[in-house]
C-alpha cells in the first residue's frame, strides 16, 4: 500500500476492484483547505479514461506486474497467439484485451506483456514497427517531401496518412502511440 501522494505516472494500481496504470498526477493544496491528489487513471481491462481526487491521506494498493518478452506469431480469428521468447510457452490474446495494438502485430515482432495474477492484462508494443505497404496510388517521379500526403494501407490493415513518394511494396516505419508514418524501413 502507498500514500496517493506517491503515485507516479506509469504505476499499476489496484482501485475499486480494478487495475488502472496512473496517466498523470498532480498535487494540490488549495488554500486553506486539506490537500489531495488530482488523478487520471486508464483502465487497463478496457482502456477508459477516468479523473479521480484522492484525500492525500489515502492509501492504494500498488499492484506488481509479471512482464514478459513474448514474439507475435500468428492470429486466427479474433485470437492472437504470442510465444515467451525464453520458455517456449504459448499464449493467446482475444482482440478485446489488445485493443488499437492488433493495428501494429505483424509476425515475429517482439513485445511486452504484463501479467497480473498469471493472466495477461496488457500489451507494451515497441515504439515503432516496420510495415509494408500493399495498397497506395502510383508514387511520383521526382516527388520530394512537402505537406501533401496519399493513404497508403498496410499488411494488418491500418490506413497511414505517407508522402507521395511511397510505393506499394515498400517498408516504411510507423510510430505505434500515435499510428502515423515516420520514415522509409
Amino acid at each position: 500500500m502507498i500514500q496517493a501522494t506517491q503515485m507516479r505516472p506509469g504505476m499499476i494500481v489496484s482501485f475499486n476492484g480494478e487495475l488502472f496504470s496512473v496517466f498523470r498526477t498532480e498535487h494540490r493544496t488549495p488554500g486553506n483547505l486539506r490537500g489531495f491528489v488530482q488523478a487520471k487513471l486508464r483502465n487497463l481491462r478496457n482502456g477508459a479514461m477516468i479523473d479521480h481526487r484522492f484525500s492525500s491521506t489515502d492509501m492504494i494498493e500498488r499492484a506488481f506486474l509479471d512482464e514478459q518478452e513474448m514474439e507475435f506469431l500468428y492470429q486466427d480469428g479474433g485470437a492472437y497467439y504470442f510465444m515467451n521468447t525464453e520458455d517456449f510457452n504459448q499464449v493467446h490474446l482475444d482482440a478485446d484485451l489488445l485493443g488499437d495494438a492488433v493495428n501494429f502485430l505483424i509476425p515475429q515482432l517482439k513485445v511486452k506483456v504484463e501479467f497480473y495474477e498469471g493472466k495477461a492484462i496488457n500489451v507494451d508494443l515497441p515504439p515503432t514497427v516496420d510495415m509494408v505497404v500493399v495498397e497506395t496510388e502510383p508514387g511520383l517521379k521526382g516527388a520530394t517531401v512537402s505537406n501533401v500526403t496519399k493513404p497508403a494501407k498496410l499488411e494488418t490493415g491500418l490506413v497511414v496518412q505517407v508522402p507521395p513518394f511511397i510505393n506499394q511494396g515498400e517498408k516504411i516505419r510507423v510510430s505505434t502511440s500515435e499510428g502515423v508514418y515516420q520514415e522509409r524501413a
